[in-house]
């Protein structure tokens, strides 16, 4: 969400389709911690994207869910990760939300370097209404977002009966990411 001292990745994405509403899209964040990295400049970086994303756009923030720690994966020699899920709604094409997405990562210090590398922010477009597509760009719902506790988790939270386009309710993939560690921590 915003560049910060401290290297935690802050995930945020995910949307839901609400009849006579615009497309409510949901994003997964991730900060990353470094060792030593100060909690309190971490809290700041993820209220700072919060603000962010609320002010796109054609966009509306709905909810946010609590933030939920988690070890690192990937490249696991790395500090632990601070992920959320919010929800927005948006009158905003997919690619379009992409784009103010990638446009909030490099304010905030990210750089695309290599796959799994550090960063200070990585915003994830998990879902955008029932649209699905794959594209260089762009998959939708996250091809993996069933797969990690650190999604379904607070996506739960705020959404506790999301169906995940081509796939079904996210509440019956709670047994297959039910030995993941994650420690649910404050809210946003």
């Amino acid at each position: 969400m915003i560049g910060v001292l401290a290297s935690t990745p802050l995930a945020l994405a995910v949307t839901v389709t609400v009849a006579g509403a615009r497309n409510l899209a949901l994003f997964a964040g991730a900060l990353r911690l470094t060792v030593g990295g100060v909690l309190l400049a971490v809290m700041v970086t993820v209220r700072a994207a919060l603000q962010a994303l609320a002010q796109l756009p054609e966009c509306h923030l709905l909810a946010a869910s609590r933030l939920y720690r988690t070890p690192a994966w990937g490249n696991e020699d790395q500090p632990d990760f601070i992920n959320a899920v919010v929800a927005l709604d948006t009158a905003l094409a997919p690619l379009a939300l992409l784009r103010q997405l990638l446009a909030i990562e490099a304010r905030h210090g990210r750089v695309r370097s290599v796959p799994n590398a550090p960063r200070t922010l990585d915003l994830d477009l998990l879902m955008h209404g029932d649209a699905t597509m794959a594209g260089a760009e762009l998959t939708l719902p996250h091809p993996r977002m069933h797969e990690r506790a650190f999604v379904l988790l607070p996506l739960l939270e705020i959404a506790p009966d999301v169906q995940l386009p081509g796939l079904g309710a996210a509440r019956s993939f709670l047994s297959a990411v039910a030995g993941q560690a994650i420690e649910r921590s404050e809210p946003m």
